[in-house]
């Protein structure tokens, strides 16, 4: 499989057809057609606004592996995702994410973390890791862990953290901040 099938795939999975892809791109449906037939390929400008508008990367698009059995399946790509983490304003690619164990702390506490792991980078102290949010409880953190996966699976570009908690730090005491 190759852009053809994956851009028809994708469109399908989105649920738009060739003329609201079409509108989305400012251009004709015939051009969305001619690109799912194999014809010919968007301009580089209409390259990117395609993985923009259908929220998954450029080697998602081109991908042609496939994982399953007959080619049937999501695109295999190196599961790497961009994470935004408007609590703690930083953004970050990453492969594989990590959580806390049970934290101690007050009953305001935020009680378990979430890192990101590029997989770049390792050394005799392991990977380097990026702080991504605090979560109230186990609960919110399986969430958003089976989000970002799936987000991944998707072949999503990008992921926004949706179940983590605004703290306010005070000297060494970290409470979520209510409001």
């Amino acid at each position: 499989m190759g852009f053809a099938e994956n851009i028809r795939r994708i469109r399908r999975e989105r649920g738009l057809s060739q003329e609201e892809l079409a509108e989305l791109l400012e251009v004709s449906r015939q051009a969305v057609s001619k690109w799912e037939q194999g014809m010919g390929y968007p301009e580089a400008e209409k390259l990117v606004l395609l993985s923009d508008r259908l929220h998954v990367s450029l080697d998602v698009l081109f991908s042609t592996k496939f994982a399953g059995e007959g080619g049937k399946g999501p695109p295999l790509e190196a599961g790497t995702i961009q994470i935004t983490s408007p609590h703690e304003h930083c953004v970050v690619r990453r492969c594989k994410v990590l959580s806390s164990g049970r934290m101690r702390g007050g009953k305001d506490a935020p009680h378990y973390a979430l890192f990101a792991v590029s997989g770049e980078g390792a050394s005799l102290w392991g990977e380097p890791a990026t702080f991504l949010g605090w979560y109230a409880d186990e609960e919110a953190l399986r969430r958003e862990i089976a989000a970002i996966q799936e987000a991944t699976a998707k072949g999503l570009a990008s992921y926004t953290l949706q179940y983590s908690v605004r703290t306010e730090r005070r000297g060494l005491r970290i409470q979520i901040q209510s409001g």
